[in-house]
């Protein structure tokens, strides 16, 4: 007997790929829905499939997706965007798991497609990730973006993709990327991290011979290149964005005596004992 599954989907708007999604899925005992304000067909898709629905206003990915998790019925847990699918040997891999699961949680490789290719270097594939879990041994993170499961055990690797269907359309992919950098950078600032001059120079530099060169990316031609110049240039943005956040708070590119960098309030304070003009 197999070991009970709930996938969990967080939504918004997301008619145009939800159909396919839940119906690579249907095997899992429970599909839950955790929406946050569609106001497309989104939910009607769900409800065709038999979904649970349950709206609760955004909390950024990582939280996000944990609330849906606390939410889900069964122990075992499936995460999956709604732009995703599991392929035919990935479900019967998940099956045959579920009958004896010998680990806390199980990655799988998630293959992208890219201006209408199916990436197989680089960046695209494989982009192994957790996403199935038990969930009294794992969580999601509180990341607000490029949010990770968490797990407090062994973690196994299943058989088959899971297919990314990762843009539609170049525009609509760099409008994506320009707000993930932006929450990245926040989210760095957040915690006092500060962006030198050779991160800007060097990260782009070494995330294309990374995944161009090493990982093989130039044999996914166009749009290997385009995929991997875009996440080179994400890699500058996020920096740029970071030290440009920094500026606009008064916080010294340096750090003092000690070796620490500035506090916010401490900036605050070095600004208003500057003379007035």
């Amino acid at each position: 007997m197999s070991e009970p599954l709930s996938v969990v989907v967080i939504t918004r708007n997301a008619e145009a790929a939800l159909s396919a999604c839940l119906a690579s899925v249907g095997f899992a005992d429970e599909i839950l829905i955790v929406d946050s304000g569609s106001t497309g067909g989104t939910l009607g898709i769900a409800r065709g499939f038999g979904a649970r629905i349950l709206n609760q206003e955004w909390l950024g990915y990582g939280p996000q997706k944990q609330y849906g998790a606390g939410q889900a019925s069964h122990r075992w847990v499936l995460s999956i965007d709604a732009d995703e699918r599991a392929s035919e040997r990935l479900r019967a891999s998940i099956e045959a798991t579920l009958r004896t699961p010998a680990c806390a949680a199980y990655a799988m490789a998630r293959r992208n497609r890219f201006m209408g290719r199916w990436l197989r270097h680089g960046e695209g594939y494989p982009d192994w990730t957790v996403r199935l879990f038990d969930r009294e041994r794992a969580c999601w993170s509180d990341d607000s973006v490029h949010e990770r499961v968490v797990v407090n055990g062994s973690v196994g690797r299943l058989a088959g993709d899971l297919l990314h269907e990762s843009e539609a359309g170049l525009a609509t992919y760099l409008e994506k990327q320009n707000r993930y950098t932006t929450l990245q950078a926040q989210a760095l600032h957040a915690k006092g991290k500060r962006a030198s001059m050779l991160q800007l120079v060097f990260s782009p530099l070494f995330r294309f011979i990374k995944f161009y060169i090493l990982r093989l990316g130039f044999l996914d031609g166009v749009p290997g290149l385009v995929h991997i110049s875009i996440g080179c240039f994400n890699s500058f943005a996020k920096y740029a964005k970071l030290r440009e956040l920094c500026a606009t708070t008064g916080e010294s590119r340096l750090p003092d005596r000690h070796g620490s960098p500035p506090s916010l309030a401490a900036a605050a304070e070095n600004r208003q004992k500057r003379p007035q003009r």
